[in-house]
């Protein structure tokens, strides 16, 4: 199973959306989330359909955070151009985990 990682610190298991149709369900049809979502090959997420607030991570080539938002159900977040990707967890997650701008994420295979 992945990890979720910043820094030193394994911050929450991780699920990776490779397939362009995993990409494009992201969270929908969930009543939560346990863990972080990364969407590869990614700019903008929606909350259309959703029945809970999540928190985004747009990450750039090197997995550096470049912005974090929380986003209610019902919403299309605005693209960042500078993002590759996206990590995706239930609202509260990030602050939780200590996760913000600047921070560095990565995935491991293995604790």
């Amino acid at each position: 199973m992945p990890w979720l990682a910043c820094g030193d610190r394994v911050v929450a298991s991780l699920e990776v959306a490779r397939a362009r149709s995993e990409r494009r369900r992201g969270l929908l049809g969930r009543d939560e989330l346990t863990g972080a979502l990364l969407i590869e090959r990614c700019r903008a997420v929606h909350t259309i359909g959703m029945s809970f607030d999540i928190d985004v991570a747009f990450l750039d080539a090197r997995g550096c955070v470049i912005d974090v938002v929380t986003m209610p159900p019902g919403r299309i977040g605005r693209p960042r151009l500078a993002a590759r990707s996206v990590i995706e967890a239930q609202a509260g997650a990030f602050e939780r985990w200590g996760i913000a701008a600047g921070d560095t994420l990565d995935v491991r295979l293995d604790t």
